[in-house]
Order: C-alpha cells, then sequence, then structure tokens
C-alpha cells in the first residue's frame, strides 16, 4: 500500500497544512489585485508569497551561504517541514526526491549575471534541492504542464510499488514571474477580480505561487499505517492531444482518465470530487462532461482555485493535501465563488460546508497540451 506519512504547504494562506486547511475551511483567500505586477500594464488578481517571510524562515535552517533562489527556498523549506515529526533520514539511499515543476527558476532570466548559466535548467533545480539534505539518488523532475502535481505522484506509486524506493519525497512548485504572468495574459484567460469556478459569471482565471511536500511510504501490511491516514489507491493519466492549449471539447481524455481510476471503486463510497475547476469556459465545461458521462454528477464538486489560483506544478499537490485534509476531517469544502451553474451539464457544486464519513476522494486535473489526469484517494 502507498500511504501519505506527512506534507506540507508554503503558500500566501500559511507554511503549514493545518493552517493552510483551516483558512480554506474558513473561506479565506490568499488572492490580491496588483497593479503594475512586473511593470505589466494590466491589474492581476493573484496570491503571492512574503518573500521576507520566506528568508526569515529559510535563515533558520540555512546550512551555507550559497545563494537559493525563492523558488529553491520554498521548496526546501516545505520539504524540511513536511520531514519534522517523521522518522525519515532524507539522505538515505531508500528516498527518492521527486519534483514537479512547470517553469522552475525561469525568472532567473530577469538577472542572470546573478547565477550560474544552468542554475535556469530544471534539473539542476532538483539536485540543488535535494542536495540541501544530502540525498545522493539522483532526484526526478515532472514537467508536464498543469497535471505535473498529479504526474509526479504516479511516479512516486511506481517506483514505492515496484520497490526501488521505501520513501518519496514529492514536491511541487511554481513562483510568478513575468514570463509566466504575461504568457496567461497573452490568451486572454486571466482575471483582475477573484475566479468563480463552474459560475456563469466566471471572469478568467488567477496565477497563484506555492511549494507543496507530500511524503509517500510503502507498506504491505495494513497495520504499519496509522488510522486515519490517506491511501494512495490509483491514478491515471491520458492524453488526447486535442490542442496545445485548449481543452477537449468531448472530454475523452479526462473522461477516460476518471474511468479508469473507478475501475472496481464503489462510487457510493466517493465524499467528494476535487476538479481542477480554472474558472475558463473550457475547461470547466469539460470537467462537467466527463464527470456526467462517469455517472458522478451526484457527488459533491469543489474547486481551490478561488482560494490559491492555479499554482500550476504544485496545484496536484497541494490540492491533494487540502482535499485529504478534508477527507480526514469528514468535511467537504465549499466551491468559493459559485453562485450560478455555467456549464453544459449539472454537476453538484458544493456551496456550503457539509460532513461527510464517507472514504474516498477523486481528484481531477487537465493542462496544455491535451494532459488529463485523475486520482482516488481513500482514508483508513
Amino acid at each position: 500500500m502507498i500511504y501519505k506519512i506527512n506534507d506540507n504547504i508554503i503558500s500566501a494562506l500559511g507554511f503549514s497544512s493545518i493552517e493552510n486547511f483551516e483558512a480554506v475551511c474558513a473561506e479565506k483567500s490568499g488572492l490580491q489585485i496588483i497593479k503594475n505586477l512586473f511593470d505589466l500594464e494590466d491589474s492581476f488578481c493573484v496570491s503571492k508569497i512574503n518573500s521576507d517571510k520566506i528568508d526569515a524562515e529559510f535563515d533558520l535552517i540555512r546550512k551555507n551561504n550559497y545563494n537559493y533562489t525563492k523558488l529553491e527556498k520554498m521548496s526546501i523549506l516545505s520539504v524540511f517541514k513536511a520531514l519534522q515529526n517523521t522518522d525519515i533520514q532524507p539522505y538515505n539511499n531508500d528516498v527518492l526526491f521527486i519534483l514537479s515543476t512547470t517553469k522552475g527558476n525561469i525568472d532567473i532570466l530577469e538577472k542572470p549575471e546573478n547565477f550560474e548559466k544552468d542554475r535556469i535548467f530544471l534539473w539542476k533545480t532538483a539536485q540543488i534541492i535535494a542536495g540541501f539534505f544530502e540525498n545522493k539518488n539522483n532526484p526526478i523532475v515532472v514537467s508536464n504542464a498543469c497535471i505535473s502535481g498529479i504526474a509526479s505522484q504516479l511516479t512516486a506509486f511506481r517506483n514505492l510499488k515496484l520497490r526501488r524506493y521505501r520513501y518519496a519525497i514529492v514536491i511541487g512548485v511554481d513562483i510568478l514571474s513575468k514570463f509566466t504572468v504575461s504568457g496567461f495574459n497573452s490568451f486572454k484567460a486571466l482575471s483582475s477580480e477573484i475566479c468563480k469556478p463552474f459560475d456563469i459569471n466566471r471572469c478568467g482565471l488567477n496565477i497563484g505561487e506555492a511549494a507543496a511536500t507530500i511524503i509517500y511510504g510503502f507498506t504491505e501490511n495494513q497495520s504499519d499505517i496509522p488510522n486515519n491516514s490517506i491511501i494512495l489507491e490509483n491514478i491515471s493519466i491520458c492524453n488526447d492531444a486535442n490542442h496545445i492549449s485548449g481543452p477537449s471539447r468531448t472530454a475523452e481524455g479526462l473522461n477516460l482518465a476518471i474511468y479508469n481510476v473507478l475501475d472496481n471503486i464503489n462510487k457510493n463510497s466517493i465524499s467528494f470530487i476535487n476538479v481542477h475547476g480554472t474558472a475558463t469556459p473550457y475547461n470547466d465545461n469539460m470537467e462537467s462532461i466527463a464527470i456526467y458521462r462517469n455517472n458522478l454528477n451526484n457527488i459533491p464538486i469543489n474547486s481551490l482555485k478561488a482560494y490559491y489560483g492555479h499554482t500550476l506544478g504544485a496545484a496536484g499537490i497541494l490540492e491533494t493535501i487540502i482535499s485529504s485534509c478534508a477527507l480526514q476531517n469528514s468535511t467537504i469544502l465549499v466551491s468559493k465563488g459559485f453562485e450560478k451553474l455555467g456549464v453544459d451539464y449539472k454537476v453538484n457544486v458544493n456551496t456550503k460546508a457539509k460532513k461527510s464519513e464517507k472514504s474516498r476522494f477523486l481528484k481531477l486535473i487537465s493542462g496544455f497540451g491535451g494532459t488529463n489526469a485523475s486520482a482516488i484517494f481513500r482514508k483508513l
């Protein structure tokens, strides 16, 4: 069994998973409107982490005077906090580091004179993060657009199942940069207000930055796993190759990804579905189609994008952690910003916090290039 040992979130809503979960339960948003972000003319609603706070916390664990980037500091700090209260020695050979990111240190291109040339490469970022913890294994980088956070968990799942490692430390991270914000703005996809996933009056997506870490372990004996722990039961990835940036209009890839993970799963055991929910017309509609085609339209769904924005490579991991906390607390979280359904197929968007004793949640996520992923989690 692949089970979650510990986790951490570094975001605008806090520097621990508990702090983040409590903020979401209170329906607080980390999004804020910023004018002239990166000297761009438009105003953008984003979630941005205070760099001074990151520096202050990182200095408490710093080992040397190496010139770490903001993204590296966030990642290392998240791993450090996730390792607390565990007996895992991150330098051991049975520990694998996996990094999920879409852009990495791309922001250093704006000041290349401050860093070595190879610092722009994702493999180098992964080496720096794993190297801080003196891990000698080659870290794995997963960069598969917006599904990277779930794809990285699939990488952990497979490596642990094959018993190549005993533990997998999965890190998802991306930060705001002029490159990223300008890119999404060129699609006319960004909103200057807090997004409204699945709502008829949705106004586009928000971008956010975050680092999130899940530590997974493998055991053959369920008795080794504490009660109320989260089990990663299955993950499926399906690429429908619909378009370089546009989601499938018929949801072929996402429909198949859901179908694959629900094999031999009792649908009545699913408490909720945590959707990608970017508040863009084509994504929201595609998810409604896939949910309907799999006869899941009565199950409550929620999106976390109005709390964090789209955190790119961190999204799949951050949203898995928050959803895991909800499942462990028998809670179905509110899909913030939703008022009236604005998709083709009726889905059960959750607008009020509810209690549920059901044992599973389903996670959906999609991204550029026609990438789609689905994962099913269960609590003991």
